[in-house]
């Protein structure tokens, strides 16, 4: 159809395109308007063009959308028929489903041990926590493959260290440690490998923090360094 058009009208390079408020139209730049024919219905005018429509633009857009109803009303029958033959085993579905579903788990964590060198920690049922060159699992992976990682150590408990004061300067992984001994914490009594050399965690009922959320630890950008981009 649009070389048809444009061999008809003499309009070279003619658009032809689609929008929710006018369905297909064709637009003319207003160079070559003058050569519009006049069975064209003029349906919008730009800056720097015009949109028409045609009665056999309309009727191609009609089988086009009516297709598409088709196209959905045919789909959803299909997803219906299909769902009544799988009625009668449903618990059977969702049953294996489920194991799958554990089995994609467990595989997965597998593969991410073996693969970053993590350690099953020993989960026991006092309060500390020690953990020997641990990591953050998503900080080592956004490395440079040139940059290793700084592993750290951290030691807690009720008796001799409940509390630790860090501090440093910006960019230094202040968050990054809190962050990374609270991911081992949880990742240890998901019965998953952790990324530490050695980890001994105690059973815990939850995590508090306060953490600023401005920074992008996967990035090595700290809250100020952040800020300081955005300002620039």
């Amino acid at each position: 159809m649009r070389l048809r058009e444009e061999e008809r009208s003499q309009i070279p390079n003619l658009k032809i395109a689609f929008n929710n408020v006018f369905g297909y139209y064709i637009e003319v730049r207003n160079t070559h308007k003058d050569k519009v024919p006049e069975d064209w219905i003029r349906k919008q005018t730009l800056v720097n063009a015009e949109r028409y429509i045609t009665e056999e633009l309309k009727e191609y857009e009609s089988q086009i959308l009516g297709a598409e109803e088709k196209m959905l009303q045919l789909e959803q029958q299909l997803f219906q028929n299909l769902m009544q033959q799988c009625m009668p085993y449903m618990a059977k579905i969702q049953e294996n489903a489920q194991q799958l579903a554990q089995w994609d788990v467990l595989a997965g964590w597998a593969n991410l041990a073996v693969e970053n060198h993590y350690t099953l920690p020993k989960v026991t049922d006092g309060k500390a926590i020690h953990i020997e060159e641990g990591r953050h699992p998503v900080i080592e992976k956004n490395l440079p493959p040139d940059q290793p990682y700084i592993a750290n150590s951290v030691t807690l408990d009720t008796e001799k260290q409940q509390i630790m004061m860090i501090t440093g300067p910006n960019m230094s992984g202040k968050s990054a440690l809190l962050r990374q001994t609270a991911l081992i914490t949880l990742m240890a009594q998901m019965g998953c490998a952790v990324p530490a050399k050695y980890a001994e965690i105690g059973l815990v009922d939850s995590v508090f923090t306060r953490v600023g959320a401005s920074d992008n630890l996967s990035a090595g950008e700290s809250t100020f360094m952040v800020e300081m981009n955005e300002t620039a």
